[in-house]
């Protein structure tokens, strides 16, 4: 038996009907030519992602990490603890379904939404994975999802990546959860967990007094959040005043999508070529990651002068952003941490707007990067921290103001090479993340094969024809690219 952590005991006990905390994603296979032919593929007596299935769950190979489920009993005082589960139930946790025709996207998005808004099992290790069969032109996919409190996203999404290869004719590669090697913070073998940073004692006793006092800064706005951020990384007023203007929360509107969420999920998902991206980058000067942002920033103004929703002030994103600069050394780890980034939708100028973002990111990583290590984790967690009093305190969400409108997620994926599981070509990668009572949207990117795969979760009724954004997205992109 292992005590669960306090960080990951918060997912645990913040999770409700209507707020479930697991991360997921979908990924788009292209079915091995010859597939479900018995001439062409002998082994095969069914269809092939059926004979998939089979294979799979017939495997007896299970990640202890995988294998474990929560406990929390009257006898354990009210502490969380991780027990291995002698007699997982594979075919419970690995299930087979297939769309109905003519098995378009629309109708895996559907499934998938279902999917994501079910919560897992407490008296089950908490994932699953779903194997789709029917989708059209000769394609399947596999949504899976795995508690928060178990592993991150980011994580989750390098876990995926193991499980590929980029050879055409492997057969033999695993399920997630049968991957071997699991180092001691639950990372794939060979992941590291981010260098440079403090000791682990004191990023533990920072990060441990924030969900408490998280509650207090939000009580006090903005003026809040920077006391806390002062007290508990020891920040001299002048640069608590740059961290204010640049990076810190509850400057945001509010608006419909900072409002009570239900426990029914939307999940909508588009990939879009990165020469495209690129070629704005090139006109403009920005990041690859500002035009992303600009991007989204075009399609939410649309989307909300749509909805006749559209505050007078600007939309705010809370931004997870890395640090390290190319001249760093490789091998140092990471340096991560969240800014506030000004999305300028009161902006109806895609180049007025794309230049207020990069204005915005450029001032808040310049401020970021003079910060200790330790007050950078601090002002990570307190970018999350800051959304916890409305997703946990009844009757605060919509009441008071947002610490941040919406959460814009890009997580590098893996090579540009084609990669494939077991015979089958992988096409597309969507992540699909966590909305909170509060923050009913979430817009997670990662790429992959050239490609930006764009995966957004919204709830359902706070967040109606979330479908429609994706064509904002693609207008928002299309102006942008013809700027001069």
């Amino acid at each position: 038996m292992t005590a669960v952590g306090p960080l990951d005991a918060m997912f645990l006990g913040g999770e409700t009907r209507e707020q479930p905390m697991h991360v997921g994603g979908l990924m788009l296979f292209e079915l091995p030519e010859g597939a479900g032919r018995d001439h062409v593929f002998p082994e095969i007596s069914r269809d092939f992602v059926s004979w998939l299935y089979h294979e799979i769950v017939a495997a007896p190979e299970v990640n202890p990490l995988f294998s474990r489920r929560v406990r929390n009993r009257p006898a354990d005082l009210g502490y969380w603890s991780w027990e291995q589960d002698d007699a997982i139930d594979l075919e419970y946790h690995v299930r087979l379904s297939a769309l109905p025709r003519p098995g378009r996207f629309r109708e895996l998005f559907e499934l998938t939404s279902r999917l994501h808004g079910t919560l897992l099992d407490r008296h089950r290790p908490l994932w699953e994975m779903h194997l789709i069969d029917g989708v059209e032109g000769r394609r399947f996919a596999i949504y899976s999802k795995i508690h928060h409190s178990m592993i991150d996203g980011v994580t989750a999404l390098r876990w995926m990546q193991a499980t590929l290869t980029t050879d055409p004719n492997q057969t033999d590669m695993p399920a997630t959860y049968a991957l071997p090697g699991v180092g001691g913070e639950g990372l794939p073998a060979g992941t590291e967990s981010g260098g440079g940073m403090s000791t682990p004692a004191e990023l533990l006793a920072a990060i441990g007094r924030l969900p408490g006092r998280a509650v207090g800064a939000a009580a006090h706005g903005v003026g809040g959040a920077g006391q806390l951020l002062a007290e508990l990384g020891g920040l001299a007023p002048a640069g608590l005043k740059g961290l204010l203007q640049a990076t810190m929360p509850f400057q945001a509107p509010r608006t419909i999508f900072n409002q009570p969420v239900t426990g029914a999920r939307r999940f909508a998902a588009q990939s879009w070529p990165i020469e495209r991206l690129e070629k704005v980058r090139a006109i403009t000067g920005a990041t690859l990651n500002d035009v992303l942002l600009a991007m989204c920033s075009g399609a939410l103004r649309n989307y909300l002068l749509e909805q006749n929703a559209l505050p007078d002030k600007a939309l705010t994103a809370m931004v997870p952003v890395s640090l390290r600069t190319k001249d760093d050394a490789p091998g140092g780890g990471n340096s991560l941490a969240t800014l506030i980034a000004d999305l300028a939708t009161d902006e109806p100028d895609p180049e007025r707007r794309i230049r207020r973002i990069m204005f915005s990111t450029t001032q808040a990583k310049g401020v970021l990067s003079g910060l200790t290590p330790l007050q950078n984790l601090i002002v990570g967690a307190l970018g999350f921290g800051v959304a916890g009093p409305a997703a946990i305190l009844p009757g605060v969400a919509g009441r008071t103001p947002p610490p941040y409108n919406v959460v814009i997620s890009n997580v590098p994926g893996p090579t540009d090479s084609p990669l494939y599981w077991n015979r089958s070509r992988l096409l597309g990668m969507y992540p699909a993340s966590i909305v909170l009572n509060g923050q009913a949207l979430n817009i997670s990117v990662t790429s992959y094969a050239h490609e930006l795969h764009f995966g957004l979760v919204g709830c359902r009724r706070t967040v109606p024809h979330l479908q429609r954004m994706l064509g904002h997205l693609e207008t928002s992109l299309d102006d942008l690219e013809h700027l001069h």
